[in-house]
């Protein structure tokens, strides 16, 4: 696959706001279970594993199986224009605009610990 290939998908998996937003939880965790992005977006089971899948499906995210349990991290193995949009999206984010994705995925995780 040639970098203008890679880019537009990438581009087209980061063109949903819900996937933008799965994102930026991973960049800010180490790893996540779907049921962290089911409480913090709002999602159904499997609307948010299709979207996960998505991402996955373009090498941006990996994921671990534990019994029932699936857990999402950023790759490790991004290529480096995408790890250059990574960056920059980390960057542009940093600046708060995010920053109520955060307060609830902290509730959330609080939440699910008391289950």
């Amino acid at each position: 696959m040639d970098v203008m290939d890679e880019l537009q998908r990438i581009f087209k998996a980061l063109s949903e706001r819900t996937r933008l937003e799965m994102l930026f939880l991973l960049l800010n965790e180490e790893e996540l279970c779907v049921c962290h992005f089911m409480a913090v977006l709002k999602l159904t089971q499997s609307k948010a594993s299709r979207h996960l899948r998505y991402l996955y499906n373009c090498e941006l995210i990996k994921d671990r199986r534990e019994g029932l349990w699936v857990y999402y991290r950023i790759s490790d193995r991004l290529s480096c224009e995408a790890k250059s949009l990574i960056k920059s999206f980390k960057e542009i984010t940093n600046g708060g605009a995010y920053k109520d994705i955060s307060t609830k995925l902290t509730k959330a995780k609080e939440r699910l610990k008391r289950i």
